[in-house]
């Protein structure tokens, strides 16, 4: 029987993700700084992925929120090679978010752009120091939560990633809505909360984005968080394109 972790074709994953509107995906993304993608991964793909967290072998470290003063729950990242369903779901998104964060910057009017190949992004990153694997699974538990972050783990960083959740709302865990809070320039910081099912993913701003001011395009900085669990246990597959130092 396939698999949904240990056995993965890329092209099937590539044609998977080529499926969605990209245009309404990126318009989404400059008007709010988050889009939905639906269904990214079925019910027993989610489960599965999620019963990886209890195996040692597939991860690399080990983070407890609490300890360092990110929140309250547990994160691990997976060690290379990764998965071949999660290895290939990053290969399949990446062409699809690497000319939006090109036009990104673009408009921000910063030098950097991205190559269209996911594996030549990563040899950028690894020619920088920057070598280990940063996607990981999160573990949340009744009173759980993710304080308002920045995933930035060395000089280079791709301005967006993906999380998708892989327990069920309401059946699996109550509580845990993803957040997004914007800072904006001289103004008070905005709130977008994302609903999601067992399965959506969301592609949201890691660090910067453009808005369209009155004149130009400037500069808003992005925040993302996980509200507090209120029962249940909540797992989800955080899938981050460039590696860590």
């Amino acid at each position: 029987m396939r698999t949904a972790v240990l056995k993965s074709s890329k092209a099937e994953q590539a044609a998977d993700i080529d499926r969605y509107d990209w245009g309404e995906i990126g318009t989404n993304l400059n008007a709010f700084g988050a889009a939905v993608l639906p269904n990214v991964l079925t019910p027993p793909e989610c489960e599965e992925i999620a019963g990886l967290y209890a195996q040692e072998k597939y991860f690399r470290s080990h983070i407890h929120m609490a300890r360092h003063g990110f929140g309250r729950g547990e994160y691990r990242y997976f060690k290379y090679p990764l998965p071949p369903r999660i290895a290939a779901l990053r290969t399949a998104l990446y062409p699809h978010v690497a000319p939006i964060a090109n036009a990104w910057n673009e408009r921000m009017k910063l030098d950097t752009r991205y190559p269209q190949r996911h594996a030549d992004y990563l040899k950028l990153c690894h020619d920088a120091g920057q070598m280990r694997p940063t996607p990981l699974l999160l573990q949340y538990d009744p009173g759980d939560f993710n304080c308002l972050h920045q995933d930035l783990y060395g000089e280079l960083a791709f301005p967006l990633q993906v999380t998708v959740l892989l327990s069920k709302p309401d059946g699996d865990f109550t509580g845990g809505e993803f957040v997004l809070t914007e800072q904006r320039p001289r103004m008070q910081s905005r709130v977008e909360v994302v609903p999601l099912n067992q399965g959506d993913a969301v592609l949201f701003a890691v660090h910067n984005r453009p808005v369209q001011g009155s004149k130009d395009a400037y500069r808003v900085n992005m925040r993302h968080g996980v509200s507090r669990i209120r029962s249940g246990r909540r797992h989800t597959l955080g899938i981050i394109f460039h590696d860590a130092k």
